[in-house]
């Protein structure tokens, strides 16, 4: 996790923020409406406190209980576990609504190859056509859903250990080697998430201009829309520049 901040504080250092060429037009176009927008925040706003709340059942009593004190930290640390366990039911609704909306526009395609091979645009200044969702942003998806789905899963099971369902084919299941091998998978799975959301967080914000607020109002920019997702863009975005007055994929 340290290793993708400081990886991407010396991205931000060398290469800057990700600008508009043509700078903002000052027309936008609808990019996300209102439930996917939900799903999206539902899923981060639970994913960030799980997170938080997951690195203190680890790192807590290194780092707060020493400031906090054994009463204090003792009570956050409860409450902070209740927070997990509930925000997880949370976190997987947001889940299957993202894979239900999502999933049709990240299936790979052979555009995702060039994509990939020109780095996204970021070397160079040729920006590799993508659809409504890019190689990358296809990625993030994909472990998102398959990375939050084991999360969840290896997470009930450490909420009713030594429960065993019925043709479990879990190792170990319903006893203390299968709680321990739960554990170290979740644990796994949350540190390489937490990692790649980072990287998440930084091109949705300050990392990439215009990007925040395609989740923040769910409208961009006709410029960024013909950069970053030219092919999208193209269903659109009229030739004249002006958004179409309905959304469309």
């Amino acid at each position: 996790m340290v290793g993708m901040i400081v990886l991407l504080l010396g991205f931000l250092a060398i290469k800057g923020r990700i600008k508009v060429e043509a700078a903002l037009s000052g027309q936008q176009v609808q990019r996300f409406n209102s439930l996917e927008r939900f799903a999206h925040w539902l899923t981060a706003t639970a994913f960030i406190i799980l997170g938080l709340t997951g690195l203190n059942v680890t790192y807590g009593r290194y780092f707060l209980l020493p400031v906090m004190g054994a009463e204090s930290f003792t009570l956050f640390a409860q409450w902070a576990k209740y927070f997990h366990n509930y925000m997880s039911f949370a976190f997987a609704l947001g889940l299957v609504l993202m894979f239900v909306q999502w999933v049709v526009f990240n299936i790979p395609s052979i555009r995702d190859i060039s994509w990939i091979a020109q780095g996204g645009g970021i070397f160079g200044k040729a920006h590799p056509p993508a659809a409504k969702f890019n190689a990358g942003q296809k990625l993030v998806f994909w472990v998102t859903i398959v990375g939050g789905a084991l999360m969840a899963g290896t997470g009930y099971a450490m909420m009713f250990p030594f429960y065993e369902a019925p043709g479990s084919l879990a190792p170990f299941s319903g006893t203390i080697q299968g709680l321990q091998f739960v554990t170290f998978l979740h644990g796994l799975f949350a540190v390489l998430m937490i990692a790649m959301i980072f990287g998440h967080i930084y091109i949705g914000t300050i990392g990439m201009q215009g990007a925040f607020w395609s989740m923040g109002t769910g409208r961009v920019d006709t410029n960024w829309a013909r950069q970053h997702h030219s092919v999208w863009a193209d269903k659109v975005v009229p030739k004249s520049g002006a958004a179409k007055p309905t959304p469309a994929e």
